[in-house]
């Protein structure tokens, strides 16, 4: 896989995300967020399961296979995944989706930062502008006009961090094991058994609730866990992470369509100006990189 293909499965990943959003909000209607967290996540795990499996059997046969080290990689990723999804859950308790949506891409320009200082990667100079380009559009489309920070805003924010490293390192780590299907099951496991340990000691757990959110729950262990984020790991092999966190965040963008189209909701123009400056980003960092001349990326 290329890395023009790469970024567009993350652009269908971003898709299904923002599809998601509908069915995540109606799910913690019924649920508390650790047990939504942990069943969706360990339903991603059997999803992914029988390729992981097959896949671990073709890496003994070829005598590499995984080792203590490699499980405790994995084990990270999904302690990673476990912390921006928590963290992000407590604060949408407490503030509005409106500011959730935009303080969870706090973690795009976080990526290439990161990378920079982690990894001394210095990505092309359009990933800069096009990181900023989708923080303001994300602002506008969001409606957040007025965001004032309170205890849940500060939880969403803090899950940009965990989200942010998340981005940075899985696709380095199933690239150096060849073992993205395995990757991915393994951080599902890791993430949903300690999400829903978190559930049996914090939350009300019934099988009166699980019944009312089964349908939001089996969607996005599905498609959002099992398909989407598996996705993200093969992609993310043959795509830099800061152009992946751009080209993620227009689950933003996506999650704005469905809402115009399932549930009638309307952008005023502020927000349609935010739309194009997502799209415009994502181009930005795709097509800027291709243009003859000298160019600056390591």
């Amino acid at each position: 896989m290329n890395r023009v293909r790469a970024n567009l499965l993350l652009v269908v990943i971003a898709l299904i995300w923002g599809s998601a959003f509908v069915a995540q909000s109606r799910g913690m209607a019924d649920v508390g967020p650790m047990l939504f967290t942990g069943v969706r996540f360990l339903i991603g795990a059997l999803v992914v399961a029988p390729l992981a499996w097959f896949e671990l059997r073709g890496l003994k046969a070829q005598q590499r296979a995984l080792g203590r080290g490699d499980g405790l990689k994995i084990a990270g990723l999904g302690l990673l995944l476990l912390l921006g999804a928590a963290m992000q859950q407590i604060g949408i308790l407490y503030t509005t989706v409106t500011n959730a949506g935009f303080l969870t891409a706090l973690y795009v320009p976080l990526v290439p930062c990161l990378g920079w200082l982690l990894t001394r990667h210095l990505p092309h100079w359009s990933v800069w502008p096009g990181a900023l380009a989708c923080l303001i559009g994300a602002f506008l489309l969001s409606g957040a006009h007025e965001l004032k920070i309170g205890v849940g805003d500060l939880w969403v924010i803090a899950s940009a961090v965990p989200w942010a490293f998340h981005v940075l390192m899985v696709g380095r780590v199933a690239d150096r094991m060849g073992a993205p299907f395995a990757v991915a099951c393994g951080q599902f496991i890791v993430c949903g058994l300690l999400a829903l340990a978190w559930a049996l000691a914090a939350e009300p757990v019934s099988w009166a609730g699980l019944s009312a959110a089964a349908g939001p729950i089996l969607y996005t262990g599905v498609m959002s866990v099992g398909i989407a984020f598996t996705g993200q790991v093969i992609a993310q092999r043959h795509a830099h992470a800061a152009d992946a966190a751009i080209i993620l965040s227009a689950e933003t963008l996506f999650a704005a369509i469905f809402g115009y189209v399932l549930m009638g909701d309307r952008l005023n123009s502020a927000g349609l100006f935010g739309c194009a400056l997502i799209l415009a980003s994502m181009m930005l960092i795709q097509l800027l990189p291709l243009l003859p001349g000298r160019r600056l990326a390591r």
